[in-house]
């Protein structure tokens, strides 16, 4: 039995493209693992630590072994449990928008919450980084309102899928499956339904084997 986390990143809901197919995704994958358990984070409705001047005071003073607070202490737990359900799960999927060519600030919130020296990557004696969370897939549904196809103009104001698979690969990620709709603006309501269409049943087929 396994343990998928869904992340949610879009505060759509029932109006995003990105949850839609991860939705698809995770129905499917359902059917075809009965017995694995899904947990859903929803980054919108779920409260998250700040991570401000009080959250970096604790961390350092923690991490180096100095003198700290019970308030550092309480803080830095927050933190930690954060990073404890991450990294407990088995699997992951994700519905991730591009907001203004990157990701919504909310989840970027929440990769500055998980990635933590000694929790989710360290450095090796060569001097160089490690990511800590090892072995793990992850499914990501992208939705972009316009088209930023790879070896065009646009590719570069891509920072969506650049930026968060970065950070994941960073963290040890090396199998990131993905499926993107997109545009779900530039080309009409019409193309956006088709393009949905066929990546939810890209999704579901993805899923059979993830």
């Amino acid at each position: 039995m396994s343990n998928v986390l869904y992340i949610k990143a879009s505060p759509r809901t029932g109006r995003s493209h990105s949850v839609a197919v991860a939705d698809a995704f995770v129905e499917s994958y359902c059917q075809a693992h009965p017995e694995d358990k899904i947990k859903t984070i929803d980054i919108f409705e779920r409260p998250l630590p700040a991570f401000d001047l009080p959250a970096v005071t604790a961390k350092y003073k923690i991490m180096h072994g100095t003198e700290h607070s019970q308030e550092d202490q309480r803080i830095w737990s927050q933190v930690i449990s954060i990073i404890e359900e991450f990294k407990s799960a088995d699997k992951y999927v994700m519905a991730v928008p591009m907001w203004n060519f990157s990701i919504p600030y909310r989840l970027k919130q929440y990769v500055d919450i998980l990635v933590q020296p000694g929790y989710t990557f360290s450095v090796n004696e060569g001097g160089n980084y490690e990511g800590l969370v090892k072995d793990k897939p992850v499914f990501i549904a992208y939705a972009r309102g316009g088209e930023y196809p790879a070896g065009t103009g646009k590719e570069a104001f891509d920072l969506q899928k650049k930026y968060l698979e970065l950070m994941l690969g960073f963290m040890g990620f090396r199998d990131i499956r993905s499926v993107t709709v997109e545009p779900t603006l530039a080309g009409g309501a019409d193309v956006a339904k088709q393009k949905r269409t066929a990546a939810i049943e890209e999704a579901r087929k993805m899923a059979k084997e993830f």
